[in-house]
């Protein structure tokens, strides 16, 4: 099992235990547009997907990781996505979904973790993100740890009956 320690985070492979956990963000409405979300996902539905997390990132494209605080008590999640080997690249995105532990630096000591591993473990030569234009947490983020804007993607996203532009980041090892 893959599990990934920070002095006050640790990052772990999904677990069964963690349905109702993904179950929760996964139909929080108010979070959707991070995912591109549109429809509710069912418990069977979470459950199938945990019992197939397991599988090989180098088969799935994916790897999505647990955050979870020195109590044990899980706080988020990390992705790496659309796993390109070939051209040793892959997307990146974090969700710190409990509210008493966002802004207290949980984001960036997972970002580190994760950077760490897809770089000495991975061998990618690079990782990108999509953020929305209006969410600085996130742009501030990913800059501070070495991402730089490439693109602005305009009217990129339809959000509650608008359009929001978004910026393509990027970070090359």
């Amino acid at each position: 099992m893959l599990t990934l320690n920070g002095k006050h985070i640790y990052l772990r492979a999904l677990e069964p235990e963690d349905l109702d956990f993904i179950y929760t963000i996964e139909n929080d409405e108010s979070i959707w547009e991070l995912s591109s979300t549109q429809t509710p996902y069912s418990r069977y539905l979470i459950k199938e997907y945990l019992e197939n997390a397991h599988k090989d990132i180098y088969e799935v494209k994916q790897l999505r990781l647990l955050i979870a605080n020195d109590n044990h008590e899980s706080i988020g999640l990390i992705d790496l996505f659309d796993c390109d080997f070939k051209n040793k690249r892959a997307g990146i995105g974090i969700l710190i979904y409990s509210k008493p532990s966002r802004q207290k630096g949980f984001g960036d000591e997972a970002l580190k973790l994760l950077m760490s591993y897809a770089k000495s473990h991975l061998d990618l030569h690079q990782l990108f993100c999509n953020i929305s234009e209006d969410n600085n947490v996130s742009l501030n983020l990913f800059e501070n740890n070495g991402f730089k804007k490439i693109g602005l993607k305009k009217d990129w996203n339809f959000i509650n009956g608008s359009f929001k532009n978004e910026y393509l980041l990027q970070r090359i090892f």
